[in-house]
């Protein structure tokens, strides 16, 4: 099979700071390389890997959130998360899955990109 796993994702805003900050103060992704490009921007990490890319200055789209429905990320700590939300007012949808008990909390980027969050079942409710 030619296809070998995600590479990244990437999130179109008009506000890089705001889209930044969520990603990085609330989520714990971090900063890194990013290549020269002639538009404004910014490249998000987890171990080593750049996984969310941003691109600003190009425009949203009226249904920012397009052909693709959500983005998934495996998270850890639930009540930490939920703590942050809540203190900046971000509205989340949290689901414990019946078959697994695994979590999933669902919000959404500062640009209407639909955010999913994965826990794991040993995980404490907030």
């Amino acid at each position: 099979m030619p296809i070998s796993g995600m590479n990244h994702f990437t999130v179109l805003t008009n506000d890089l700071d705001a889209t930044q900050a969520f990603y990085v103060d609330l989520l714990g992704l971090y900063p890194g390389f990013r290549p020269d490009f002639d538009f404004p921007g910014a490249w998000l990490y987890v171990d080593g890997r750049a996984i969310l890319h941003i691109v600003a200055g190009r425009g949203v789209p009226a249904n920012p959130r397009g052909v693709i429905d959500h983005m998934a990320f495996s998270a850890r700590d639930l009540g930490a998360i939920t703590a942050r939300l809540l203190e900046r007012g971000i509205e989340y949808d949290l689901r414990r899955l019946p078959s697994t008990g695994a979590w999933q909390l669902f919000c959404l980027d500062p640009n209407g990109a639909r955010v999913e969050l994965d826990f794991e079942a040993s995980e404490a409710a907030p």
